[in-house]
């Protein structure tokens, strides 16, 4: 007998041939991977929490390359979810070449990526939902978004998130927390949560006059026969990763004392399944788990880290859950006499080629993007290259906005920040103006052109690689490392602060960079208030326009050892 799993590691094996005559590797996986499949679950107890996170504004099928380097330093250094490649295949048992291998590595990924099509589109979620609700009885399933939902795209862009605002109210989560939704402006936040049906939760935000609570914290439900509580936590550095300038009014913090105080409260109104809805970061969250009791399910977002099956830390579950719809996460609970006894976990992938579209999520989706559509398939360009982003360091969509910012701003270093969000495109692939939304757009995209010191180059990548790489994730406040251009330099991740980043190089002349000369640079995203220059997506359409076709070499001028 065949199970889910067996379907998933061998469905395409063979689809991975080529040259053989009539072969189609895109034919040969669509038939033997089915929306079946997917749905397929070792089902345990009545309860199921389904966990959707870091959408990113993405509505449609995408394609999304999974990272090259996830680095992880001190205690978590080679365990889930540092581990890429051929190390994640091996320590998950999963084939090379198999649906879940495509889904969850950078293996083979241009092959892959032809013959399994792409993954994600809000309409397939809405069916695997739909389903799960169907199968498992409507009051006890509870959907859980886990933030980075309201930004990322063009449409939302334009629409001031609107458009994610009113799908995501067809899916009818139970709940979700926020990062990159505070970035709409303090006055935006508050108008949208007004308009939910569900609640926005952050036990971690006060205001900056009396310390109060701005948000709830927590919201207990009725989920079959289950009392369950929700507690929310929103990223704690948004001030930091963030402009501080867009919600000034607020305080943001990890405040684990007021978190175990809320888990506290929930258990004595009686819950009995304790779910915290995280948008902290898997290694944060890890650490939390083993210095808060009475959490039940951590359902994490932020890193954007993607494991099939929940890890346990103690008596606490933690599951990721991806990002860019790529995936749903399952977790289904057995509850008696008030305590989780059983559970059983799964990732499931979106593979958008095997599942039927809900037709009303669909037509939904092709009403909030019609105003839009000619200037979403707008063509500005054609690429010979993969270009994606999503790693420790420069992708190569990094690549060539950092060149662009070189070129149009007249720069000799250039600055592009770590952000886990952007789609990927195959070779071959048309430019539009949808493709270059998904990696630019935001609420603050002036690309600035300033002088800085070598010193003050080399405190600002220490800066930033200490966020990534403290051994105290409690430590880190930021995403990845920053992107860099005309430049290359060396990165120990191990090393003590101030000693990571070394032979820093010009790359236009092969010498030092001189701690005590100025250097032009260009970059975007700036956290300050009132920066002068062009949009980043303005910037980078004109230098995309200006090319033949896109073609950038893989980046050698960045390395990193231990």
């Amino acid at each position: 007998m065949h199970t889910r799993r067996d379907f998933l590691q061998f469905a395409a094996v063979a689809a991975c041939l080529n040259g053989v005559a009539g072969f189609s590797p895109r034919a040969s996986a669509q038939q033997q991977l089915t929306q079946d499949d997917l749905l397929a679950f070792n089902a345990k107890g009545k309860l199921t929490l389904l966990h959707l996170t870091d959408l990113h504004a993405q509505l449609k099928p995408l394609y999304f390359r999974p990272p090259s380097e996830n680095i992880g330093v001190g205690d978590y250094a080679g365990i889930p979810p540092h581990l890429v490649g051929e190390d994640f295949l091996k320590h998950f048992g999963l084939e090379r070449g198999s649906a879940l291998a495509y889904a969850h590595t950078m293996v083979d990924y241009v092959d892959m990526a032809r013959a399994y099509g792409r993954l994600g589109g809000l309409d397939r979620t809405a069916t695997l939902v739909n389903a799960i609700r169907a199968e498992r009885g409507d009051s006890n399933v509870l959907l859980l978004d886990g933030g980075d939902t309201w930004q990322g795209s063009y449409t939302a862009l334009k629409t001031n998130a609107q458009d994610m605002v009113d799908c995501m109210a067809l899916l009818k989560p139970a709940a979700m927390v926020g990062h990159w939704e505070f970035t709409l402006g303090t006055d935006r936040v508050e108008e949208i949560i007004d308009s939910l049906d569900y609640p926005f939760l952050a036990s971690n935000i006060v205001d900056n006059d009396w310390e109060e609570p701005v948000f709830e914290s927590t919201s207990i439900v009725q989920a079959g026969d289950t009392t369950v509580a929700i507690i929310g936590q929103a990223m704690p550095y948004t001030p930091i990763a963030n402009p501080r300038w867009m919600f000034p009014q607020w305080s943001f913090g990890l405040r684990l004392e007021a978190l175990q105080a809320n888990v506290d409260a929930a258990r004595e109104q009686g819950a009995e399944v304790v779910v915290l809805l995280s948008h902290n970061g898997f290694d944060v969250d890890r650490k939390l788990a083993s210095e808060v009791s009475g959490i039940d399910v951590i359902l994490t977002g932020h890193t954007h880290d993607a494991i099939p099956q929940a890890i346990n830390v103690g008596n606490t579950l933690i599951l990721a859950s991806g990002s860019h719809g790529k995936y749903l996460g399952r977790v289904d609970l057995e509850v008696k006499n008030g305590k989780v006894t059983d559970h059983s976990s799964n990732l499931i992938p979106v593979f958008s080629d095997v599942i039927e579209p809900d037709k009303q999520m669909a037509d939904k989706i092709n009403e909030v993007r019609a105003p839009y559509q000619p200037e979403l398939d707008r063509v500005i360009g054609k690429t010979d290259s993969l270009l994606y982003r999503r790693g420790n360091f420069n992708g190569t969509w990094d690549d060539l906005i950092c060149q662009g910012m070189m070129e149009e701003r007249d720069a000799e270093l250039s600055f592009s920040p770590g952000f886990r969000w952007g789609t990927t495109l195959l070779p071959g692939d048309n430019i539009t103006i949808d493709d270059l939304y998904t990696q630019t757009a935001m609420s603050y995209p002036q690309v600035y052109r300033l002088e800085f010191t070598g010193e003050r180059i080399k405190e600002i990548l220490e800066d930033v690689c200490d966020n990534l790489f403290n051994p105290d994730p409690f430590f880190q406040q930021g995403g990845d490392m920053v992107r860099v251009g005309g430049m290359g330099y060396s990165c120990a991740p191990e090393a003590a602060m101030g000693s990571r980043i070394n032979n820093m190089t010009l790359l236009a002349t092969g010498e030092p960079i001189d701690p005590n000369k100025s250097y032009v640079v260009a970059g975007w995203a700036s956290v300050n208030e009132d920066v002068e220059g062009p949009a980043i997506y303005d910037l980078m359409e004109n230098y995309i326009g200006k090319q033949d076709i896109i073609k950038v070499e893989p980046n050698q001028s960045v390395k990193f050892t231990g």
